[in-house]
Protein backbone atom coordinates (compact mmCIF):
# COMPACT_ATOMS: atom_id res chain seq x y z
CA UNK A 1 0.00 0.00 0.00
CA UNK A 2 1.29 3.47 -0.79
CA UNK A 3 1.49 6.21 2.01
CA UNK A 4 1.42 9.62 1.80
CA UNK A 5 3.13 11.61 4.51
CA UNK A 6 3.52 15.82 5.08
CA UNK A 7 5.60 17.43 7.38
CA UNK A 8 8.84 15.74 8.15
CA UNK A 9 9.43 17.75 11.40
CA UNK A 10 11.03 16.28 14.70
CA UNK A 11 8.22 13.94 14.94
CA UNK A 12 7.38 13.25 11.21
CA UNK A 13 10.51 12.18 9.91
CA UNK A 14 11.10 9.33 12.39
CA UNK A 15 7.19 8.62 12.11
CA UNK A 16 7.83 8.01 7.95
CA UNK A 17 10.69 6.02 8.36
CA UNK A 18 8.82 3.71 10.73
CA UNK A 19 6.14 3.09 7.95
CA UNK A 20 8.86 2.69 5.40
CA UNK A 21 10.43 -0.20 8.02
CA UNK A 22 7.32 -1.72 8.11
CA UNK A 23 7.51 -2.08 4.28
CA UNK A 24 5.23 0.66 3.23
CA UNK A 25 5.73 2.69 -0.09
CA UNK A 26 5.97 5.74 1.61
CA UNK A 27 5.40 9.19 -0.47
CA UNK A 28 6.74 12.62 1.07
CA UNK A 29 6.19 16.31 1.32
CA UNK A 30 8.17 18.51 3.67
CA UNK A 31 8.72 22.45 3.83
CA UNK A 32 12.36 21.16 4.40
CA UNK A 33 14.79 19.77 1.71
CA UNK A 34 17.19 18.11 4.19
CA UNK A 35 14.33 15.53 5.49
CA UNK A 36 13.05 14.53 2.47
CA UNK A 37 16.21 13.53 1.38
CA UNK A 38 16.91 11.26 4.61
CA UNK A 39 13.44 9.60 3.57
CA UNK A 40 14.83 9.30 -0.05
CA UNK A 41 17.72 7.62 0.98
CA UNK A 42 15.61 5.30 3.53
CA UNK A 43 13.38 4.13 0.12
CA UNK A 44 10.67 6.74 0.28
CA UNK A 45 9.40 8.59 -2.40
CA UNK A 46 9.21 12.59 -3.23
CA UNK A 47 5.86 13.83 -4.07
CA UNK A 48 5.91 17.13 -6.34
CA UNK A 49 2.58 18.37 -5.35
CA UNK A 50 -0.39 17.41 -3.00
CA UNK A 51 -2.01 16.62 -6.27
CA UNK A 52 0.92 14.12 -6.92
CA UNK A 53 0.10 12.79 -3.42
CA UNK A 54 -3.66 12.30 -3.36
CA UNK A 55 -3.33 10.24 -7.27
CA UNK A 56 -0.95 7.89 -5.91
CA UNK A 57 -1.86 7.27 -1.79
CA UNK A 58 -4.61 5.40 -0.16
CA UNK A 59 -4.03 6.81 3.10
CA UNK A 60 -2.55 10.45 3.43
CA UNK A 61 -0.78 11.47 7.21
CA UNK A 62 0.09 14.99 8.20
CA UNK A 63 2.01 15.73 10.74
CA UNK A 64 2.57 19.63 11.16
CA UNK A 65 3.29 21.84 13.34
CA UNK A 66 0.60 24.54 14.39
CA UNK A 67 -3.14 25.56 13.03
CA UNK A 68 -1.97 27.36 10.68
CA UNK A 69 0.43 24.65 8.51
CA UNK A 70 -2.70 22.55 8.85
CA UNK A 71 -5.16 25.27 7.70
CA UNK A 72 -3.31 25.61 4.54
CA UNK A 73 -2.46 21.75 3.74
CA UNK A 74 -6.33 20.95 4.15
CA UNK A 75 -8.13 23.94 2.98
CA UNK A 76 -5.56 25.75 0.76
CA UNK A 77 -6.36 26.62 -3.25
CA UNK A 78 -4.39 23.00 -3.74
CA UNK A 79 -5.12 21.63 -0.37
CA UNK A 80 -5.78 18.27 0.28
CA UNK A 81 -9.63 18.48 0.56
CA UNK A 82 -9.24 20.10 -2.88
CA UNK A 83 -7.83 17.34 -4.39
CA UNK A 84 -8.72 14.08 -1.94
CA UNK A 85 -11.17 11.66 -3.71
CA UNK A 86 -13.78 9.36 -2.57
CA UNK A 87 -12.49 6.26 -0.05
CA UNK A 88 -9.19 8.08 0.61
CA UNK A 89 -8.26 8.61 4.25
CA UNK A 90 -6.27 11.78 5.53
CA UNK A 91 -4.68 11.29 9.07
CA UNK A 92 -4.16 14.41 11.17
CA UNK A 93 -1.24 13.55 13.43
CA UNK A 94 -1.02 16.82 14.32
CA UNK A 95 -2.04 19.00 18.11
CA UNK A 96 -4.98 21.15 16.81
CA UNK A 97 -8.03 22.02 18.29
CA UNK A 98 -11.03 20.09 18.34
CA UNK A 99 -13.08 23.25 16.09
CA UNK A 100 -10.75 22.31 13.35
CA UNK A 101 -10.45 18.93 13.46
CA UNK A 102 -14.38 19.08 13.10
CA UNK A 103 -14.50 21.65 10.19
CA UNK A 104 -11.53 19.56 8.25
CA UNK A 105 -14.20 16.31 9.06
CA UNK A 106 -17.37 17.61 7.52
CA UNK A 107 -15.86 18.42 4.12
CA UNK A 108 -13.77 15.31 4.38
CA UNK A 109 -17.72 13.61 4.90
CA UNK A 110 -18.88 15.59 2.50
CA UNK A 111 -16.80 14.31 -0.02
CA UNK A 112 -17.01 10.53 1.03
CA UNK A 113 -13.20 10.97 2.14
CA UNK A 114 -12.65 9.14 5.33
CA UNK A 115 -10.70 11.62 8.48
CA UNK A 116 -9.34 11.21 11.82
CA UNK A 117 -8.01 13.67 13.91
CA UNK A 118 -4.60 11.42 15.35
CA UNK A 119 -2.78 13.04 17.64
CA UNK A 120 0.72 11.80 19.07
CA UNK A 121 2.07 11.54 22.42
CA UNK A 122 5.57 10.38 23.68
CA UNK A 123 7.95 12.56 22.19
CA UNK A 124 10.86 12.28 19.93
CA UNK A 125 12.22 9.33 21.07
CA UNK A 126 9.23 7.10 20.88
CA UNK A 127 8.58 8.41 17.58
CA UNK A 128 11.62 7.49 16.64
CA UNK A 129 11.29 3.36 17.99
CA UNK A 130 7.74 3.15 17.16
CA UNK A 131 6.21 3.71 20.24
CA UNK A 132 4.02 6.35 20.49
CA UNK A 133 0.23 6.96 21.80
CA UNK A 134 -2.09 7.31 19.34
CA UNK A 135 -5.73 8.63 20.18
CA UNK A 136 -7.79 8.68 17.01
CA UNK A 137 -11.22 10.07 16.47
CA UNK A 138 -13.10 9.18 13.78
CA UNK A 139 -15.52 6.98 12.25
CA UNK A 140 -15.05 3.65 13.40
CA UNK A 141 -14.17 1.85 9.40
CA UNK A 142 -11.98 4.78 8.77
CA UNK A 143 -9.86 3.65 12.44
CA UNK A 144 -9.96 0.41 11.40
CA UNK A 145 -8.64 0.35 7.81
CA UNK A 146 -6.04 2.66 9.26
CA UNK A 147 -4.99 0.86 11.98
CA UNK A 148 -2.53 -1.42 10.72
CA UNK A 149 -0.41 2.28 9.20
CA UNK A 150 -0.96 3.81 12.67
CA UNK A 151 0.30 0.29 14.57
CA UNK A 152 3.52 1.24 12.17
CA UNK A 153 4.00 4.41 14.29
CA UNK A 154 2.67 3.55 17.76
CA UNK A 155 2.34 0.93 20.54
CA UNK A 156 -0.94 2.29 22.33
CA UNK A 157 -3.53 2.70 20.18
CA UNK A 158 -7.02 4.24 21.08
CA UNK A 159 -9.93 5.03 19.44
CA UNK A 160 -11.21 7.80 21.54
CA UNK A 161 -14.70 8.38 19.83
CA UNK A 162 -16.31 10.96 16.77
CA UNK A 163 -13.74 13.54 15.59
CA UNK A 164 -12.79 16.12 17.68
CA UNK A 165 -12.08 13.77 20.30
CA UNK A 166 -8.40 12.91 19.20
CA UNK A 167 -8.03 16.69 19.55
CA UNK A 168 -9.86 17.37 23.10
CA UNK A 169 -8.10 14.15 24.22
CA UNK A 170 -4.37 15.21 22.97
CA UNK A 171 -5.48 18.53 24.60
CA UNK A 172 -6.16 17.23 28.04
CA UNK A 173 -3.07 15.14 28.03
CA UNK A 174 -0.85 18.39 27.53
CA UNK A 175 -2.65 20.26 30.33
CA UNK A 176 -1.46 17.73 32.60
CA UNK A 177 2.53 17.73 31.19
CA UNK A 178 2.07 21.33 31.68
CA UNK A 179 0.70 21.36 35.21
CA UNK A 180 3.34 18.01 36.20
CA UNK A 181 6.40 20.07 34.88
CA UNK A 182 6.00 23.06 36.69
CA UNK A 183 5.00 20.47 39.73
CA UNK A 184 8.34 18.86 39.01
CA UNK A 185 10.41 21.96 39.27
CA UNK A 186 8.66 23.24 42.53
CA UNK A 187 8.83 19.92 44.01
CA UNK A 188 12.58 19.84 43.46
CA UNK A 189 12.76 23.72 44.69
CA UNK A 190 11.35 22.45 48.14
CA UNK A 191 13.14 19.24 48.80
CA UNK A 192 16.63 20.80 47.76
CA UNK A 193 15.99 23.81 49.73
CA UNK A 194 15.11 21.37 52.83
CA UNK A 195 18.45 20.13 52.27
CA UNK A 196 17.27 16.68 50.38
CA UNK A 197 19.91 15.33 48.23
CA UNK A 198 18.32 16.03 44.52
CA UNK A 199 19.04 12.83 43.10
CA UNK A 200 18.21 10.71 46.37
CA UNK A 201 14.79 12.61 46.60
CA UNK A 202 13.88 11.46 42.85
CA UNK A 203 14.70 7.97 43.26
CA UNK A 204 12.43 7.60 46.16
CA UNK A 205 9.79 9.89 44.40
CA UNK A 206 10.19 8.10 41.25
CA UNK A 207 7.96 5.14 43.47
CA UNK A 208 5.87 7.23 45.46
CA UNK A 209 2.55 8.53 44.85
CA UNK A 210 3.89 11.66 43.74
CA UNK A 211 5.65 10.02 41.20
CA UNK A 212 4.32 11.43 36.96
CA UNK A 213 5.90 10.64 34.11
CA UNK A 214 7.17 14.15 33.95
CA UNK A 215 8.87 14.01 37.26
CA UNK A 216 10.42 10.76 36.24
CA UNK A 217 11.57 12.32 32.65
CA UNK A 218 12.36 15.66 33.61
CA UNK A 219 14.12 14.60 37.14
CA UNK A 220 17.99 13.84 35.74
CA UNK A 221 17.75 16.90 33.30
CA UNK A 222 16.93 18.99 36.07
CA UNK A 223 19.78 17.87 38.63
CA UNK A 224 22.71 17.56 36.19
CA UNK A 225 21.17 21.05 34.29
CA UNK A 226 21.69 19.35 30.85
CA UNK A 227 18.45 20.59 29.54
CA UNK A 228 18.81 20.04 25.78
CA UNK A 229 16.16 20.94 22.89
CA UNK A 230 14.58 17.51 22.92
CA UNK A 231 11.22 19.14 23.43
CA UNK A 232 10.98 22.55 23.24
CA UNK A 233 9.18 24.79 25.63
CA UNK A 234 7.37 27.19 22.61
CA UNK A 235 5.55 24.08 21.07
CA UNK A 236 3.79 23.11 24.70
CA UNK A 237 2.96 26.99 24.96
CA UNK A 238 1.16 26.67 21.42
CA UNK A 239 -0.89 23.80 23.19
CA UNK A 240 -1.54 25.64 26.27
CA UNK A 241 -2.74 28.90 24.50
CA UNK A 242 -5.47 26.20 22.05
CA UNK A 243 -6.11 24.31 25.95
CA UNK A 244 -7.26 28.12 26.76
CA UNK A 245 -8.96 28.95 23.48
CA UNK A 246 -11.23 25.55 24.24
CA UNK A 247 -12.03 26.40 27.47
CA UNK A 248 -12.58 30.02 26.59
CA UNK A 249 -15.35 28.45 24.15
CA UNK A 250 -16.81 25.84 26.63
CA UNK A 251 -17.73 28.44 29.46
CA UNK A 252 -15.25 26.62 32.12
CA UNK A 253 -12.57 27.97 34.09
CA UNK A 254 -8.98 26.46 34.46
CA UNK A 255 -7.07 28.14 37.15
CA UNK A 256 -4.22 25.95 37.31
CA UNK A 257 -4.18 26.20 33.68
CA UNK A 258 -4.12 29.83 33.62
CA UNK A 259 -1.27 29.98 35.99
CA UNK A 260 0.64 26.96 33.88
CA UNK A 261 0.58 28.94 30.77
CA UNK A 262 1.92 32.15 32.55
CA UNK A 263 4.67 30.80 33.77
CA UNK A 264 5.23 29.01 30.52
CA UNK A 265 5.33 32.24 28.94
CA UNK A 266 7.26 33.66 31.44
CA UNK A 267 10.08 31.17 30.32
CA UNK A 268 9.50 32.18 26.80
CA UNK A 269 10.40 35.61 27.70
CA UNK A 270 13.59 34.66 30.25
CA UNK A 271 15.02 32.82 26.77
CA UNK A 272 13.76 29.27 27.38
CA UNK A 273 11.65 28.85 24.23
CA UNK A 274 13.71 26.63 22.31
CA UNK A 275 14.99 24.57 25.67
CA UNK A 276 13.79 21.45 26.86
CA UNK A 277 10.23 21.49 29.20
CA UNK A 278 12.78 20.58 31.88
CA UNK A 279 14.69 23.90 31.47
CA UNK A 280 11.53 25.48 33.38
CA UNK A 281 13.88 24.59 36.82
CA UNK A 282 15.16 28.23 35.66
CA UNK A 283 12.35 29.91 36.45
CA UNK A 284 12.91 28.54 40.57
CA UNK A 285 16.05 29.38 41.03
Amino acid sequence: MKIGFIGLGRMGKPMSINLVKAGYEVIVMSRSRLPIDELLSHGATEASNISDLTNNAKIICTCLPDEPASEEIYFGANGLLKHATHGQILVENSTIGPALARRIGTIAQKNQIGFLDAPISGGVPRATDGTLTIMAGGAKDSFEQALPILNSMGSTIHHVGAIGQGSVTKLTNQLLVGIHTLAACEAYLFGKSAGADPQQLFEVLGSSWGASNMLNRNAPMMISRNFGTLTPTRLLIKDLSLIEEVATELGISLPIGAKTRALFNAAHEKGLGDMDLSSLIQLFD
